[in-house]
């Protein structure tokens, strides 16, 4: 008689020297097994809470919602082609194609090597770039890592993945969600963000790469792989479709009886990507594949969402006109260097002393010994949008460079973005269980 077959699991954290004492204690029949019960269409080998699940797998799945989509730029050799000044970026390229230097010399000055097994090689990319006589119209700009746009020379000769057949649909005017298929960080699910440019793939994450959803489709000319990706890419009266699944409309209008336009779709998902009651329910859900999307019947509750989906928009896009008088400041006489990047709460309340109680209600971030943002709350300073803690992260990234005058006005901008999302997002937990009372299924 066969026996019955199951999966078990079991684990131990701790020191080296610890587990091999467990082991040597312990063996098949005196450990502590938890059986799995492995399902479609994951099978996971590790437990999972699982609650939910039914419900979740019938919401509209983002790559479904937006079928033209990829996953974000790769160069390859980021340090060449993205720099955050533009015109020292267009002097690299420019020495790169006009140098009389041997390309040995190229190579050790730039930091550069032969790619064999892709086929790539300096000397190549150097004759090709010096017989294309419109490389400098390739300069453009690119979502590098949250609120963080900097310049890339987007050649298809020095940029190894170029996913042109969806970047080239953000050369008009656009937007993109930008978000992940996976995510094997340890850290509650934030992997969302919106854009109007392209993007560099691990624009939210150092761990795993992300997808990048235009929403409209624009009809550029087709060309060589060889030529620039900007130059003559727009016909002069681009059209463009609207990359949406035609039956989620079809849904939407025969729940509503109504018509939708695109961008109230993509501000209704915006709104409800950003709803911590959606991503603390569904965590284990989302690390493992495209994120889903409830969508309500209720045609009322469905704008109402959409509209604070657009606030949100437009403040991580930092076009909001509440942006204008940013709530942070820079304070300090200096020379604008980036040296540390501590966070110092401020106390206040009349008693905290004698309570022995601290309540954080403001604070500031030095970034040297003379100089701070001043007025970042303490849950602003720790905002994560996917792997990254926003403000830390933009100021890491540049250590030991000065910051400019639009720098600093930059910072305080994505600060009182940060501020008003914690804000927006407490608004659309308010509404969201209500999403899941009325939903199309």
């Amino acid at each position: 008689m066969e026996k019955n077959k199951s999966i078990n699991y079991s684990e131990i954290w701790g020191l080296r020297e610890e587990k091999y004492k467990w082991l040597e204690e312990h063996d098949l029949e005196s450990t502590d097994w938890q059986e799995l019960n492995p399902s479609d269409p994951y099978y996971f080998f590790v437990p999972k809470n699982d609650k939910g699940f039914e419900q979740y797998k019938a919401f509209w799945q983002v790559n479904k919602i937006f079928p033209v989509n990829s996953v974000g730029v790769v160069t390859g050799r980021d340090d060449f082609v993205i720099d955050f000044d533009r015109d020292q970026l267009e002097r690299r390229i420019r020495s790169f194609i006009e140098s009389k230097e041997d390309n040995d010399y190229i190579k050790a000055i730039f930091h550069l090597k032969d790619k064999p097994a892709s086929k790539w090689f300096v000397s190549d990319t150097r004759t090709k770039l010096q017989e294309d006589p419109n490389w400098q119209n390739c300069f453009t700009k690119i979502l590098y890592r949250p609120f963080d746009e900097r310049w890339i020379f987007y050649h298809p000769t020095l940029v190894e993945r170029t996913r042109k057949e969806v970047m080239k649909n953000m050369l008009e005017p656009n937007l993109a969600l930008i978000s992940h298929r996976r995510e094997e960080l340890k850290l509650p699910y934030t992997h969302f963000l919106v854009t109007d440019i392209i993007t560099e793939h691990g624009c939210l994450s150092g761990k795993t790469t992300n997808f990048h959803f235009p929403l409209y489709i624009y009809n550029q000319k087709e060309q060589s792989e060889q030529n620039s990706l900007l130059e003559d890419n727009q016909s002069d009266n681009p059209q463009k479709t609207v990359n949406i699944s035609y039956k989620l409309v079809e849904e939407l209008v025969a729940a509503f009886q109504k018509e939708v336009s695109p961008e109230e779709i993509f501000y209704y998902i915006y709104a409800i990507f950003y709803s911590n009651t959606y991503r603390q329910k569904y965590q284990e859900f989302l690390k493992v594949d495209f994120p889903r999307v409830p969508f309500t019947k209720d045609y009322d509750l469905f704008v109402r969402l959409g509209k604070l989906g657009k606030k949100l928009v437009d403040l991580h896009l930092l076009r909001s006109p509440e942006l204008n008088k940013p709530i942070v400041k820079f304070y300090g006489d200096g020379d604008n260097r980036v040296k540390i990047r501590n966070y110092q709460p401020v106390q206040s309340g009349a008693n905290w002393q004698v309570a022995n109680k601290l309540e954080e209600t403001d604070g500031a971030v030095k970034i040297n010994e003379t100089q701070s943002f001043d007025g970042i709350a303490k849950p602003v300073w720790n905002y994560y949008v996917g792997g990254y803690q926003v403000l830390d992260k933009w100021l890491k990234d540049r250590t030991d460079r000065v910051l400019t005058s639009q720098d600093i006005k930059h910072y305080c901008q994505i600060a009182t973005s940060l501020a008003k999302t914690i804000e927006i997002q407490k608004k659309i937990d308010e509404l969201y269980p209500e999403v899941e009372k009325s939903l199309i299924l």
